[in-house]
């Protein structure tokens, strides 16, 4: 029991040496804290402005990287929408000649001439022609020659009467 008692008086004597530790320590803490808040106010507009630096930097090399992916994106399209337009068009010329041959079959069995043969037919018209026009040109001038007095014939034959 006295040993109890001992520890109890030495407890007691150590209660106001720990708390006044605790005190000190915490008086410490006190001060560190008041410390940092005073130095965060000092040079919180310093950091505040270095990032705001830093962020605007990041701004910058961040749009000018979209820029850029965006420029590729836009040539990329414009390449892609040439090589459709020009496949396109080479589709529907494919087409277009597909249907006038379909059409041409068609109008030939229906025994409809072609442009073709409707050129070759007026060049045969025109080669006829002209060798009527010589024909009839050299028996004019062989009439002539022939029988020079003659009258025309349309001079020897009477006026038409008219009918009342």
């Amino acid at each position: 029991m006295v040993k109890k008692l001992q520890k109890m008086s030495d407890e007691k004597k150590a209660g106001p040496q720990l708390s006044g530790a605790v005190k000190e320590s915490a008086q410490q803490i006190w001060l560190a804290g008041l410390g940092a808040f005073s130095k965060a106010q000092e040079e919180g507009g310093k950091v505040f402005e270095t990032l705001v630096k830093e962020g605007l930097s990041i701004q910058r090399k961040t749009q000018a990287v979209a820029e850029e992916k965006l420029s590729e994106a836009s040539s990329k399209m414009a390449s892609m929408a040439t090589d459709i337009q020009s496949k396109a068009g080479q589709r529907w010329d494919k087409l277009e000649n597909i249907f006038e041959e379909r059409v041409a079959k068609a109008l030939n069995k229906l025994g409809v001439p072609s442009a073709k043969d409707v050129e070759a037919l007026a060049a045969r018209v025109d080669e006829l022609s002209k060798s009527v026009q010589k024909m009839s040109s050299k028996t004019a001038a062989a009439k002539k020659t022939a029988n020079p007095s003659a009258k025309p014939a349309a001079a020897k034959r009477p006026a038409p009467r008219k009918s009342a």
